[in-house]
């Protein structure tokens, strides 16, 4: 099943970043493609390897994102809430 299109970041403040995305205020490409919601996100105690796994993930196929995604996420449910 495909979900549209996927967004994969870093930031050291998931919260603000969310809100960013979600309101729409910062120009790029999660605004050009109305990317709003927040399906899936990993904790990292270094900014070194969050941005390692982020390099990783972008070279995955769509279908083992999507299956990443649904082991944690199976109805794709906005996580917005649960990062707070």
């Amino acid at each position: 099943m495909m979900h549209g299109v996927l967004y994969t970041g870093v930031t050291s403040d998931i919260i603000r970043r969310a809100s960013e995305h979600r309101d729409g205020k910062i120009p790029g490409f999660t605004k050009r493609y109305g990317l709003k919601r927040l399906i899936y996100f990993e904790r990292h105690d270094e900014i070194t390897g969050a941005i390692v796994r982020r390099r990783a993930l972008k070279k995955w196929d769509r279908a083992w994102k999507d299956e990443l995604i649904a082991s944690v996420n199976p109805r794709w449910n906005g996580l917005y809430g649960a990062i707070f």
